[in-house]
């Protein structure tokens, strides 16, 4: 049977995946169980924890606006929301990331995936704004990338990736969805399943979206 850990599982993508997987699913968050991402000791106490080995480990936690608005301009920049930003959509899945290599398979194809965004690509980055947000996610995709090549030294069959979903419908996006189109949680979830599924070594490193199409970095 296989076995799945979600991160992040009490919001709308995280417990979506978690009742999507066939198998074992163990799920961590803060709301149900005090896991903070921003805190390596609260990381370190609950992944610890854990016994045996993951063939998914999905982190889905991240934070759009860290309390406030998303800038319009590089001018309504703050070093807190800046500070927020990083230590919740880059530093907090990069350092589970360093908690969760022991609960890797080194004897079998196993995935790591972190959720990402498109806007965190400085490449399709055409209008600017969002400025904190984006600066984290890229941040993420660097340290992703730069995880994988380490991963793959020991442990040959992992694929550690970055993950975009699309916008997915919830109340707390509604607001900025805009004209893009949106997808219900639980097809976000589906179709982020069927990419990791998809997924092979040579591809381990990289920046995906929800239809397993690679992004510019």
């Amino acid at each position: 049977m296989s076995r799945h850990l979600i991160i992040g599982a009490s919001g709308g993508i995280g417990s979506a995946i978690a009742e999507a997987l066939d198998g074992e699913v163990v799920t961590l968050s803060r709301r149900q169980d005090g896991l903070d991402v921003t805190d390596e000791a609260s990381i370190e106490h609950h992944l610890s924890r854990l016994d045996g080995t993951f063939d998914t480990i999905f982190v889905a936690t991240g934070s759009l606006t860290a309390g406030g608005e998303p800038e319009k301009t590089v001018k309504a920049l703050k070093p807190v929301t800046l500070a927020q930003q990083f230590a919740v959509n880059a530093m907090g899945p990069a350092l589970v990331l360093k908690h969760c290599i022991p609960l890797l398979p080194r004897d079998r194809r196993a995935v790591f995936a972190a959720l990402s965004a498109r806007v965190g690509s400085i490449g399709d980055n055409q209008i600017g704004g969002w400025h904190s947000y984006r600066a984290s996610k890229a941040a993420l995709n660097q340290l992703i990338h730069g995880a994988a090549i380490e991963l793959a030294r020991t442990h040959k069959q992992a694929i550690c990736v970055a993950l975009h979903p699309g916008t997915v419908e919830t109340p707390f996006t509604a607001k900025y969805a805009g004209h893009h189109k949106t997808v219900p949680a639980t097809q976000a979830a589906q179709n982020l399943i069927a990419v990791m599924d998809g997924l092979t070594t040579d591809q381990t490193g990289q920046f995906f979206d929800y239809a397993g199409t690679p992004i510019p970095w």
